[in-house]
């Protein structure tokens, strides 16, 4: 690798890659595809979820995951920005206790309310807090990286990214895994099944 450095450093990221698979193993080098489900079991009411922007929009992901969890209907969707803060704090209020979600958008732009977010989150990690809160509620976060985004909320929450799969084996394989490919409804309701089966072969 060294010499590839030298001679051919256009090719080093390759090599890179190659000799970590013959190494220690392929799933090294290739990233598990995005698994939001995963992310909400591990997760609780006074633990935010955090998504690390850049990464492809997670409103699509999120809009489709609560309609599978039956809160879309009820989820708070609020894009922080200037003179947002009180109703998301508003939101937050009312959310914990029906046991709804809350998204809060671009957390970056909103600096200023970064500390109440913190103070926010502190007070729901509190045991005489967490009795009076609904299991069901989640708060869900965006933000891109800032100076101005807490510490404490980073290191206590669910921090979740995602990247844009590269390649095609990569593509291919969150194509399958997605709705409405996943479903097995879908193949065998098709008009042109056969049709449909060749194709995706």
């Amino acid at each position: 690798m060294c010499l590839i450095k030298i001679l051919c450093e256009d090719r080093l990221i390759s090599s890179i890659r190659t000799f970590i698979a013959e190494s220690i193993g392929k799933q090294y080098i290739e990233y598990p595809p995005f698994n939001i489900e995963k992310a909400f079991q591990d997760s609780s009411f006074s633990v935010p979820i955090i998504f690390v922007l850049p990464g492809t929009d997670p409103m699509a992901i999120l809009s489709k995951f609560s309609q599978t969890k039956k809160k879309y209907e009820s989820m708070k969707n609020i894009s922080l920005g200037k003179g947002q803060g009180e109703n998301a704090e508003k939101a937050i209020e009312e959310a914990k206790k029906r046991g709804e979600w809350v998204l809060l958008q671009n957390c970056h732009l909103a600096p200023s309310f970064m500390p109440r977010l913190e103070k926010i989150c502190e007070i729901l990690d509190s045991k005489v807090v967490k009795e009076g809160l609904h299991p069901s509620f989640r708060l869900w976060l965006t933000s891109y990286s800032s100076d101005s985004f807490p510490s404490s909320i980073l290191q206590k929450g669910i921090k979740l990214t995602n990247e844009p799969p590269k390649g095609i084996k990569s593509n291919l394989i969150v194509s399958y895994l997605t709705d409405p490919i996943s479903d097995t409804n879908f193949f065998e309701n098709h008009k042109n099944l056969n049709v449909l089966k060749r194709l995706l072969f």
